[in-house]
């Protein structure tokens, strides 16, 4: 296969040359322009961070996003699909709020905020796609009815998949919480009947008839009827229908390829990771650790796969900040200017390449790459 080029741009400045023109000279190097956005629907998908969590992309970033595509003649909005667990961001009203409170607002970024699954995270389209894992992916409504995806992605750790990057962003933040129930678990939901009030809205909900109500009034699930949809989780707002976590990490992280290869398929797709704050755990956290590498630029590509490998390569030949949570896993002495795999440093029991090699397999993308340094 063909080397796939990525684009990166350093943090150094100069009078009349600050990091919002060095992005928006990025994108255009990286063939931005190539894309006919005339009139139709742009998804930019990015996460809006955890309030708490300040490692998220400023939103002065999504502005130089959202001006461009407008000026080629697209339809911007930015949008993420809520979170299966229970947060700030686990149904819309709380999403917006947040994003809000995080400055993506329409006077700071210049278009509205959409959130892709809806009210409850049950707003989505199944894509078929016939993979190893998923028959269908389980899309946000509003990113899986868009023309174009631009994705913004905050390059950093994680605890499941090793690190986040394009691949992440795509995937699990594009299924809706039925989808992401899928990605992390390899079974049914379960019911904490401790925690159910019996307020029948995941009877309601259940479009398999699977649950029905014990002597207690407590919701019981029939495991020969469910289909492992997520609907349930989605509407309990009593953390009573939860996911059962036993996905591995490597089938979790394949998963989330597949999903994120329904998300571009077919479709003008664009991705931009910041390598900047890179925190040792997923923006999830109402909190962020302190960055284990200093910050390195801004990389854009066509190709996802090629994007992510680019980025960890990177990551992986920086020095590694004193003080921080991959210092302290090494205490040993070791050369802490030397090259290492530190996500797998930081999250042992995780193996990133699983994810980048599946992807490749499906035609997502590929590992090889060429990388061109923008000024």
């Amino acid at each position: 296969m063909e080397k796939s080029k990525v684009y990166f741009t350093d943090l150094r400045t100069k009078p009349g040359l600050n990091l919002l023109d060095k992005l928006e000279r990025l994108m255009k190097k990286a063939g931005i322009e190539n894309i006919d956005f005339k009139n139709k629907f742009v998804a930019v998908k990015i996460h809006f961070g955890e309030p708490g969590n300040l490692a998220y992309i400023r939103p002065n970033y999504a502005a130089v996003v959202v001006k461009l595509i407008k000026e080629l003649g697209g339809i911007p909005f930015l949008t993420d699909s809520n979170t299966l667990y229970t947060g700030r961001r686990s149904n819309a009203v709380d999403h917006l709020e947040a994003a809000m409170e995080n400055g993506f607002n329409p006077l700071a970024v210049g278009c509205n905020v959409i959130i892709a699954d809806g009210l409850k995270g049950t707003d989505y389209r199944e894509i078929p796609i016939d993979m190893k894992h998923c028959k269908t992916a389980k899309i946000g409504t509003a990113i899986a009815d868009a023309d174009i995806i631009i994705s913004m992605n905050h390059f950093k750790g994680h605890e499941m998949t090793g690190f986040g990057g394009a691949l992440k962003n795509l995937g699990m933040g594009s299924g809706s919480r039925g989808g992401k129930l899928e990605m992390h678990s390899a079974s049914q939901p379960i019911i904490e009947l401790k925690n159910c009030i019996g307020c029948r809205q995941c009877f309601k909900n259940c479009a398999q008839e699977a649950i029905s109500f014990n002597e207690d009034k407590k919701a019981v699930i029939d495991y020969s009827k469910c289909v492992g949809c997520g609907q349930c989780v989605a509407v309990c707002q009593f953390d009573s229908a939860q996911v059962s976590w036993n996905e591995s990490a490597d089938t979790a992280n394949e998963k989330i390829a597949e999903y994120a290869y329904a998300v571009i398929k077919d479709k003008p797709n664009f991705h931009i990771n910041f390598i900047m704050n890179v925190s040792p755990n997923c923006d999830c956290w109402n909190s962020n650790d302190a960055a284990i590498i200093p910050d390195l630029g801004i990389a854009a590509s066509y190709d996802p796969v090629a994007l992510d490998k680019a980025s960890i390569d990177m990551v992986n030949k920086a020095p590694v900040l004193r003080n921080t949570l991959l210092d302290d896993k090494l205490d040993c002495g070791c050369n802490h200017e030397e090259e290492m795999d530190k996500f797998h440093h930081i999250h042992p029991n995780t193996d990133w390449r699983a994810g980048l090699s599946h992807a490749e397999s499906i035609g997502l993308g590929t590992n090889e790459y060429e990388l061109v340094v923008v000024k």
